[in-house]
């Protein structure tokens, strides 16, 4: 099976959040399941110089798109066991950041007709192009239109994946129809319009074979009219298409025991981990003690990662015996709170605003409860590296979260967390102090670390059904074609 990988971000080459760590993570599992798995995106500035000389040139050719002509070099190299193609253009791409340019919309469409003309110059033929965000929306849709016959794609399936769908590609449909050179026909309300804009998440939505998102609960949620974000009637139209997969984590690179951050290697020793804690508390100014249970954060400190419940207790869980680590940043009125925080509990609270893997790491080694009560979280890693270094997860039961993390249950011993299902400040503060209570309990709380223990957080289990979707997708590749969905 050839699979191609297309996408605006991938570790280690260029990232912003979380996309790029699943394109760079996914691949290497699917290739350990026989898979011949390429990954395609653009060649920015921001790519390390080292990485850049492994590429070497293959090719150089023009993309038409538009009325435009431009160069499009195309880079080839393998990195961590992976080929990967670079789209070379200077104009477009040879900027600090990645994205948050007044010309993104050119940049990506630009990005995905070079996507379509690339294959054409790589020694590789693929089965299926899976797709990712709103950058690469746009493939699934040219794929069932202007190289609907082109021998380059003769039989290709696609798959478009869904990382957060409150990010879109929402532009002007003037601007959209000019650069695409498509007519009226194209921008109707079961196509590439929306609400008088043009979308290019909604283009793989509408066109591509099968769909995916990052969790199953996600999947269902983003049918509803709350998170739908104005595409849950074409969601529920594609809903038989939709799977929900939830994202891994690299167990390799994310193992307490084998972590050159940590103070000390440990696998599911309490014992070990908390020696862990004590590090952590003497490199952050903290009183050093293993007793006191240890609460961590590593976010973006924006409400949509549940600060505000968070900063509505902080008075009182200050009022407790615990501690607390905050790493992350974002809202000036969350980042203010935190530093407010130390300011007042120098002894209780320490808080690193920006991000730092070492301390990240050792934050999920040496806290005991880590928070993270989002309003919304499609997939959320954080709290599978929380489970993967035994610190027990705080959440709410949305998304990602409602698939990983397992409320413990006394009665019967199950469980790997604590989770809530409404989102207010009363039910995040009952179930911290529920958390709490069973740290306390010494027999309790060595359950609930081993139970955490037990999963599979690797992408091994998340390959696999991917593996199957594309079997699928390949098995009916003679079954009728059904473009557009009509709403």
């Amino acid at each position: 099976m050839n699979l191609l990988m297309a996408t605006s971000e991938a570790n280690p080459l260029a990232k912003t959040g979380g996309l790029a760590d699943v394109a760079g993570a996914l691949p290497k599992a699917l290739k350990q399941r026989g898979a011949d798995v390429r990954l395609v995106m653009p060649k920015y500035e921001e790519i390390p110089d080292h990485y850049i000389q492994q590429f070497e040139r293959i090719a150089e050719f023009q993309v038409s798109f538009g009325w435009r002509n431009q160069y499009c070099g195309l880079f080839k190299a393998e990195i961590n066991g992976v080929i990967y193609y670079l789209i070379d253009n200077e104009f477009y791409f040879r900027r600090k950041g990645l994205y948050g340019y007044g010309d993104d919309a050119e940049r990506f469409v630009f990005y995905c007709v070079a996507v379509m003309e690339a294959v054409r110059y790589m020694d590789f033929q693929p089965d299926v192009v899976h797709c990712h965000d709103w950058q690469t929306g746009l493939i699934p849709f040219l794929l069932r239109t202007r190289y609907a016959n082109d021998p380059a794609w003769d039989g290709v399936k696609s798959v478009f994946t869904i990382h957060n769908l409150m990010y879109q590609g929402v532009f002007g449909m003037e601007q959209i129809k000019d650069l695409l050179g498509a007519g009226d026909e194209l921008f109707t309300d079961d196509k590439l319009e929306f609400h008088g804009a043009a979308n290019c998440l909604k283009a793989g939505l509408v066109y591509a074979d099968k769909l995916t998102t990052v969790s199953e609960t996600y999947a269902r949620e983003i049918q509803s009219w709350e998170y739908g974000e104005q595409l849950d009637g074409l969601l529920r139209a594609r809903s038989a298409d939709l799977t929900g997969i939830v994202n891994g984590i690299d167990t390799e690179l994310f193992d307490p025991m084998n972590d050159d951050a940590l103070h000390t290697p440990y696998r599911s020793s309490i014992g070990r981990k908390r020696k862990n804690k004590l590090s952590l508390q003497a490199e952050l100014g903290l009183p050093e003690s293993e007793d006191i249970p240890l609460l961590g954060i590593v976010s973006r400190l924006v409400e949509s990662k549940g600060l505000d419940l968070i900063t509505w207790k902080l008075e009182q869980l200050m009022q407790e015996d615990v501690q607390l680590v905050v790493l992350g940043a974002g809202d000036w009125h969350f980042e203010n709170a935190m530093n407010q925080l130390v300011a007042r509990y120098p002894k209780k609270a320490a808080v690193w605003l920006g991000y730092n893997d070492r301390l990240a790491r050792r934050i999920y080694a040496g806290s005991d409860i880590f928070l993270m009560p989002s309003r919304f979280e499609p997939c959320g890693l954080s709290q599978l590296l929380a489970l993967r270094y035994r610190s027990i997860p705080v959440v709410r039961e949305t998304g990602g979260l409602k698939d990983t993390v397992q409320s413990y249950n006394e009665e019967t011993g199950e469980g790997n967390g604590f989770s809530f299902t409404h989102y207010n400040a009363d039910d995040y503060w009952y179930t911290l102090n529920r958390a709490l209570s069973f740290y306390r309990d010494e027999t309790a709380w060595r359950r609930i670390v081993d139970n955490a223990g037990k999963e599979d957080y690797s992408w091994s289990r998340s390959a696999k059904a991917y593996m199957a979707l594309y079997d699928q997708l390949l098995a009916s590749r003679k079954g009728t074609e059904r473009w557009p969905v009509t709403l």
